[in-house]
């Protein structure tokens, strides 16, 4: 099949190279000259694990290729994935100008029947909208074309992306007519070989299920990280209780454990965008805002722990910071709670030593006006004359490190861990001060 993909972020890359994997022939459009001349040559932006290697691959064998043309994106293809970004409005609301913008573009370039295919994460009612500017542009340039809108939302893991939407868990497509459904079992095909993974719904069900989805996870990580501050005060220690809880088959052991907060380009953003779609809708969505607030003060407890322990005088101290990236296996920065750490760290007068296997240059651009900010090649260089060492993303080469090592570096023996890696019976073993969340020593 012949496919064209707007928007060459995060998604459209990894969409693009999927499809163009088993054989389609796929079309990204960008408005970024540079970003395109630079994937042209296999130079990717972004870190994702075996994303770079398909990519290549794929445009070695001319199935992909990048491109600034529009109009002959349009022209290429019969379905047509939106796959640009939905910034948050200051509301919290989901900016769609980019969404329309490439509907408005199709429209303007389209001569046959075509499919739209909603890829980005966009309120309910997006299709309708997308459906109307399409058909108002081709009303007003007197041209009568065929064309249906369908939302196919991603539900991709950073950092583990290639293999969820090459070995799905579903696919939810939300389509309203018979050749919608048609084109898209096809279409999927081959990653839907051993079972069936598609699950069709309306147009309006498969918008909302991209944010119920990451709203479920988003709550089941807010409430452990409230059990955790209350197990802390009551001598309790958390990761017994996931262990107790996550046996029970109703709840299971994925997304309850307890840390410093979520990030990422997607919780945040989704939820706050659900919080918004229900004020429009004049509903209050209480349990959603809980959730939100109970993250945005788990990212301040790391900074609270240290203050109480540094007897809210951090000014002069030196801090290890280990792990920048939300989660591991991403250099992505967006929402990461590494950033509020650093910045209320600096604010308070202290230095920090930063280090993170694949974030590192991001970091060196967001940060580059503070020049309280040491960056680090390496964990163990991390370490050198710190008076602490914080654990913010957990990064498999921090799981078992030479403490022995570590504590030669540092002016003391003092751990901070916000995700909760290490073992409290053997920190204290090794001689460390070990504060962790809702277990090892208490600091509230």
């Amino acid at each position: 099949m012949k496919l064209t993909i707007y928007g060459s972020g995060y998604v459209g890359l990894v969409t693009g190279a999927c499809f163009a994997q088993v054989g389609n022939s796929v079309v990204c459009v960008d408005i970024d000259q540079n970003k395109v001349d630079r994937l042209n040559k296999g130079d990717i932006p972004i870190f994702e694990p075996e994303l770079s290697n398909l990519i290549k691959k794929n445009l070695t064998d001319k199935r992909i290729e990048f491109t600034t043309d529009a109009a002959y994106g349009v022209r290429h293809s019969d379905i047509h994935f939106i796959a640009v970004g939905t910034p948050q409005d200051e509301n919290g609301s989901a900016d769609l100008q980019h969404v329309l913008d490439v509907a408005a573009t199709i429209a303007k370039h389209m001569t046959k029947e075509l499919l739209i295919i909603n890829k980005s994460t966009v309120p309910v009612g997006t299709a309708d909208k997308v459906k109307s500017v399409v058909q108002s542009i081709l009303d007003a340039n007197k041209k009568s074309i065929k064309f249906d809108v369908a939302s196919n939302p991603e539900f991709l893991k950073e950092g583990n992306a290639i293999a969820d939407f090459s070995k799905p868990d579903r696919i939810i497509i939300g389509a309203e007519t018979n050749s919608t459904i048609e084109t898209l079992t096809a279409l999927y095909a081959p990653f839907n070989r051993n079972r069936d993974r598609v699950i069709f719904m309306s147009v309006r069900s498969a918008e909302l299920t991209k944010y119920a989805a990451n709203s479920l996870l988003a709550t089941k990580i807010s409430f452990m990280n409230e059990l955790a501050n209350i197990a802390e005060r009551l001598g309790a220690d958390i990761d017994e209780v996931r262990n107790g809880i996550g046996s029970d088959p109703r709840i299971g052991y994925h997304f309850i454990y307890p840390g410093c907060g979520y990030g990422g380009s997607c919780f945040p953003k989704d939820l706050k965008a659900l919080r918004a779609t229900a004020i429009e809708n004049d509903y209050q969505a209480r349990l959603i805002e809980t959730v939100i607030e109970v993250n945005e003060r788990q990212k301040q407890v790391l900074f609270n722990k240290m203050n109480r322990f540094y007897e809210n005088d951090l000014a002069g101290k030196r801090i290890a910071i280990w792990g920048l990236s939300f989660k591991p296996n991403t250099d992505d920065l967006r929402e990461a709670s590494s950033i509020e750490l650093i910045n209320a760290l600096t604010s308070a007068g202290a230095n920090v030593n930063v280090y993170d296997p694949v974030a590192i240059e991001n970091a060196k651009l967001l940060f580059k006006d503070n020049s309280q900010i040491s960056f680090k090649e390496s964990a163990i260089s991390t370490c050198e004359n710190a008076d602490a060492l914080v654990i913010v993303t957990e990064w498999s080469e921090f799981r078992n490190p030479d403490f022995e090592q570590i504590s030669k570096l540092l002016k003391s023996k003092v751990i901070f861990d916000g995700r909760n890696i290490y073992s409290p019976s053997d920190m204290a073993k090794l001689g460390y001060r070990y504060f962790a969340i809702g277990r090892g020593e208490t600091l509230y």
